[in-house]
């Protein structure tokens, strides 16, 4: 238990640098006159995340949820491999990357990195995270209740930030 203590505190050590560079961004985008769509469910979002982590240690706690190595290991390798595609996501749009959306205008929508095979890839990443994490040691229930409320508050959030999207100009081949 006291390493999946130290994996979901590295999970949320990096979500709070997640938290430093988006602040960082919403002043750039800001100083840039972009503006901000969805302020309603981002707080649900806040609180759908921090969520997560208390509820990976709280099960595995509680419940007494062993750790299954076939599934453990394999869940801690798909917890890396959204990390690692989450922050591809935030080097491609570079200072346009935000846990908010925001829309600078003028600035062409990116295609290049992940976005050339998915539109929200940063999504795939929080959804497989929130799978894989609570399984890394068994904790199932917050796999199931994290899955179904993210689905929820993913159909509101893309279709906010679709439409904040569409706003913007042609594709830029560059990005």
């Amino acid at each position: 238990m006291i390493w999946y203590t130290a994996l979901v505190l590295a999970v949320a050590a990096e979500r709070l640098a997640e938290l430093v560079v988006a602040r960082r961004n919403t002043r750039w985008s800001l100083a840039r006159g972009g503006t901000e769509s969805g302020r309603g469910h981002y707080p649900a979002m806040v609180a759908l995340h921090t969520a997560l982590l208390v509820g990976c240690l709280a099960e595995v706690r509680l419940a007494e949820r062993p750790f299954l190595p076939a599934i453990g290991w394999a869940m801690a390798a798909l917890v890396v491999a959204a990390q690692a595609l989450r922050w591809w996501c935030i080097r491609t749009l570079g200072p346009r990357w935000n846990t908010r959306v925001i829309v600078v205008p003028g600035l062409p929508r990116v295609t290049g990195g992940p976005y050339r095979w998915l539109s929200h890839p940063n999504y795939v990443a929080v959804a497989a995270e929130g799978v894989a994490l609570p399984l890394v040691h068994g904790a199932w229930v917050t796999a199931l209740v994290f899955t179904v409320l993210n689905a929820a508050l993913m159909a509101v959030r893309i279709r906010c930030e679709d439409g904040a999207l569409a706003r913007l100009p042609a594709a830029d081949a560059r990005a």
